[in-house]
């Protein structure tokens, strides 16, 4: 329950962020301008709408700008779909904090389940995972939430089931805006489903693992449907929680760690650099090596760009990955001077750690050097309660908003204490 208070925060903090940026924009225009009407908070906007809209918008908000967190064993994002699912449903039926939380855990341990039983396999074949079970795990979220009974929340799961979805397209070229909204999409069918349910809609109850149901229909003989109970109660998913410090992917934040450290210590200016060798996982050097980023997404995801910001920028600012920025021409230049090889260590620890080494060649012959398995944020080096408060209100004062920051902290360490979660959804309202 601890955690889940920190889980939440973590995704407002991402979200107040996230809804400065144009695909959000675009998003909560489409919402609103469709004329849903309900009582639900998009976060960083007056007024209330319907809350499968809500979840919508703040899903595409809180996984807008890659600084989400992650449960890194299931390789996959729980916060951007768990925390706008359960909010839209707990502000439709007023439900108190304690079961936001519980809900959130709920919704936590489910993704994590699911996305371990699918395994690798529906990744590998070009599925996104965070669309994929976000809406199964989600409507368990929110089924929690709104207290709904076993009968409709198995018709719920079953009716969630089929509307998974989301392609990894964007992780080959120009990635657009397309994968903001996977995490949005995925809440709102999840609570559009829970609705549905409580209204009696019914569905098949062997959905998850039944013949032709979600572990079968994505991964075929490869799925393990005895994971989604295995141990059940003996540890919690939430555990598993890693904490973004840089809005980029996962697999790069050790990167970008190592060299900055690397910088403090003087003399790593991009001239004097000959090249840059970063051994990592064969999935990272397969897929995170763009030396031509074209977008903001491109760039959060390549290795020699977030390489040449963690030497030349602050990898920690927004702006650091706009349009401008990537087209800097010392970075263009230094990211040409990033090679990628495989770490056998990396390698054998991946997914479970993001293993990264780093060597700095100078052209005065110098080579510097450093490795980590665990990269400050996950499981293995957590970020302390101090660092998610101080995150939460540097993206909150990054987005602009005139949101009561502290107000906002306060009632998410409180949140025991709130018989309705609208006491804190009306702090996120301007």
């Amino acid at each position: 329950m601890e955690k889940a208070r920190w889980c939440l925060l973590d995704a407002l903090g991402c979200a107040l962020l996230g809804a400065r940026q144009p695909w959000s924009e675009i998003m909560t225009a489409e919402a609103v301008g469709d004329g849903s009407r309900g009582s639900c908070t998009i976060i960083g906007m007056t007024g209330s709408v319907a809350p499968s809209h809500a979840a919508l918008c703040n899903g595409t908000a809180m996984h807008g700008f890659e600084l989400d967190d992650l449960l890194s064993e299931a390789l996959i994002h729980p916060g951007a779909v768990i925390v706008p699912a359960v909010l839209a449903a707990a502000e439709a039926v007023e439900a108190s904090g304690v079961q936001v939380l519980r809900a959130i855990v709920a919704g936590y341990e489910a993704t994590a389940r699911i996305s371990m039983a699918l395994g690798m396999d529906p990744s590998q074949r070009g599925f996104h995972k965070t669309s994929v079970v976000g809406p199964v795990a989600g409507v368990i979220a929110a089924g929690v939430a709104m207290r709904l009974s076993p009968e409709p929340l198995r018709n719920a799961v079953g009716l969630a089931c089929s509307c998974a979805s989301g392609v990894k397209n964007f992780a080959v070229g120009s990635a657009g805006m397309v994968k903001r909204m996977h995490a949005g999409r995925a809440a709102e069918a999840a609570v559009r489903m829970a609705m549905l349910a409580r209204r009696g809609f019914t569905a098949p109850p062997a959905a998850i693992d039944g013949k032709f149901g979600l572990l079968e229909a994505f991964s075929g003989d490869t799925a393990q449907p005895a994971l989604l109970d295995a141990d059940l109660g003996a540890g919690w998913a939430i555990d598993d929680v890693w904490v973004k410090v840089y809005p980029i992917c996962g697999w790069i934040q050790g990167v970008v760690q190592l060299l900055l450290a690397m910088r403090e210590q003087g003399g790593l200016e991009a001239h004097k650099v000959a090249r840059i060798v970063v051994a990592t996982s064969a999935f990272a050097v397969q897929y995170n090596g763009n030396k031509e980023v074209a977008d903001t997404m491109d760039a959060q995801y390549s290795i020699p760009y977030c390489a040449s910001v963690a030497l030349t920028g602050d990898p920690g600012d927004p702006k650091a990955f706009g349009v401008e920025a990537i087209r800097d021409p010392v970075r263009v230049d230094l990211m040409k001077r990033v090679e990628l090889v495989v770490d056998p260590i990396a390698d054998e620890v991946y997914p479970k750690q993001f293993a990264c080494r780093v060597e700095v060649h100078l052209k005065d012959g110098e080579v510097r050097s450093a490795e980590t398995r665990d990269a400050h944020g996950t499981p293995g080096n957590p970020c302390d309660t101090a660092e998610q408060i101080a995150k939460f209100t540097r993206l909150a004062g990054l987005s602009g908003l005139p949101v009561a920051t502290q107000e906002v902290v306060s009632a998410v360490q409180g949140l025991e204490s709130l018989k309705s979660v609208t006491a804190l959804t009306r702090l996120l309202r301007p």
